[in-house]
């Protein structure tokens, strides 16, 4: 007996139907639409196909996720070897990630999608797909989590990042998983399980707003974000983490009401902690109240930040900011 996939459909690039040289294309395409397309499916698994909902990525929000995180939690519970997750990809590295922080079972959740979309040459959704539930139907996948499967590859959904606009190649990790090899993933890496998230049914969702100044940029948002209620700022900052002295006034008020997280714009690379004293560095920065945040780059430490905030227990915040691995 073949084991049973669960594939869940949100819509995007891979589910746009297409262009007809006048409105460009937009997501149409059903989950069954997507299974038919491709029939080697039907000598992985037996594959089942539902839609949650058909939008552009960037029309997913924190609720449909939590949903998404539900549903999975059913189908679970039903028995199903797999799930995979079809997608858009603009936001791919968020709501992977968010995801995975709010997925404690061990059943493999392998989210992906499509650069180019069905009416293109050399269109690349079938392919992801049939690698997607590949990785959902093999043993060795358990308890890794979420993953993104993606032009061969193999993401853990706590470090994956989209680096390129249109290239069939945009989804980068600095220590990927594995990746496809005659239809069967190859792991060489396996990442280490955080806790997940238990959210109350009715926490509200925080204003978490992320900012990122640039050379000679005010202070002004610090005081704006405030005003508009902000629970918790995440600042994207240049290098190790180091803002410009003029800064220092208003994120140090603003760090004794709020939790003030700062991450590195380089998106790679630990932010620092104790390495430079200069002002505005981020030894600086940790002796004012604010918070490094780990391994994580500001969309991902925003999402962490927003959980802890609607959980009330911003302490947890260090818990997921440390991706590497390590023997407990």
């Amino acid at each position: 007996m073949k084991p049973a996939v669960q594939i869940i459909a949100l819509g995007g690039t891979i589910a746009c139907t297409p262009d007809t040289g006048v409105s460009g294309v937009a997501p149409g395409l059903t989950g069954a639409d997507l299974v038919a397309a491709v029939p080697q499916l039907a000598g992985l698994a037996e594959v089942s196909a539902r839609n949650l909902s058909n939008l552009p990525s960037t029309e997913i929000g924190v609720p449909l996720v939590i949903e998404l995180a539900s549903t999975i939690r059913a189908h679970e519970a039903k028995g199903v070897a797999g799930v995979v997750v079809t997608q858009g990809t603009d936001t791919i590295e968020e709501t992977a990630f968010l995801l995975n922080l709010l997925h404690r079972g061990p059943v493999p959740v392998v989210v992906t999608g499509a650069m180019r979309n069905p009416s293109l040459p050399g269109a690349d959704g079938a392919a992801n797909l049939f690698n997607a539930v590949a990785c959902a139907v093999d043993p060795q996948c358990r308890d890794l989590g979420v993953m993104v499967a993606f032009d061969d590859m193999i993401h853990s959904a706590a470090w994956v990042q989209k680096r390129d606009t249109s290239s069939t190649g945009a989804f980068w990790s600095p220590a990927p998983l594995g990746w496809m090899t005659e239809g069967r993933p190859a792991l060489y890496a396996r990442p280490r399980r955080s806790a997940a998230f238990d959210l109350p049914r009715d926490a509200a969702l925080p204003f978490v707003p992320i900012l990122k100044p640039g050379l000679s940029d005010p202070p002004l948002l610090v005081e704006a974000c405030l005003a508009a209620g902000a629970r918790g700022i995440v600042l994207d900052l240049a290098g190790g983490g180091h803002v410009h002295s003029a800064w220092l006034d208003p994120l140090t008020r603003a760090a004794r009401d709020i939790p003030v997280v700062f991450s590195s714009r380089t998106r790679g690379g630990r932010v620092l902690s104790k390495t430079y004293g200069q002002i505005g560095g981020e030894i600086d920065l940790l002796a004012r109240g604010l918070h490094g945040s780990g391994d994580l780059d500001a969309l991902k430490a925003r999402l962490v930040l927003m959980l802890a905030l609607m959980t009330g227990a911003f302490e947890r915040f260090h818990e997921f900011s440390d991706l590497g691995w390590r023997q407990d």
